[in-house]
């Protein structure tokens, strides 16, 4: 038995020729390092792809918040385009009425000239009014926004409009008052 295993021996010795230093050895060290880098990357992520998730809530929050802003603005400015309607109303209207130079028949035709606009601004108000505290339509904001944006323009036309009825008929008073002036002046021959 002794000579077999010094057999052995032997052609081990023989078989690797002296150059080899025998069994590789693996350091496990610097596979547990990996390991947890790996593991500290991917923890890593996992916040960042959280984060980003975060962000976008927020940017969506934010165009809602900046939709309504918006909505406000064109409400706003509805409101007090309407109220320089009824101002004017109730003002040049008046004022128109009264005048000497305006003929009795005339008057019913103005009075319905003006109150048309009135009459068309208060359904808009209602129909906004409708547009803004009911969810019946199930609109989004946008399309919520760019109707407000059609009525805001709408009621600058009625503040125009308005504004030049006023005009013309004050044109039409001063033109009659003239001609009154003059049909009416002394004649020193």
């Amino acid at each position: 038995m002794k000579s077999k295993i010094i057999f052995f021996m032997l052609l081990a010795l023989l078989s690797q020729g002296g150059r080899s230093q025998g069994m590789p050895v693996y350091d496990n060290t610097n596979f547990i390092s990996l390991a947890k880098s790996l593991i500290e990357s991917a923890k890593q992520t996992s916040q960042l792809l959280k984060t980003v998730e975060f962000l976008n809530e927020q940017k969506q929050r934010l165009e809602q918040v900046s939709n309504v802003i918006k909505q406000v603005k064109a409400v706003q400015e509805i409101i007090h385009n309407n109220q320089e309607l009824v101002s004017v109303v109730q003002n040049d209207l008046k004022e128109i009425l009264n005048s000497p130079f305006i003929k009795a028949e005339e008057i019913e035709r103005i009075t319905a000239s003006f109150y048309s606009i009135i009459d068309l601004a208060m359904q808009d108000m209602n129909f906004m009014q409708q547009l803004l505290t009911s969810n019946l339509l199930n609109m989004t904001d946008a399309e919520r926004l760019a109707i407000l944006e059609t009525q805001k323009e709408r009621s600058r036309e009625m503040v125009a409009e308005i504004g030049l009825r006023t005009k013309r008929y004050k044109a039409i008073i001063s033109f009659r008052e003239m001609q009154d002036r003059i049909n009416n002046r002394e004649i020193n021959f």
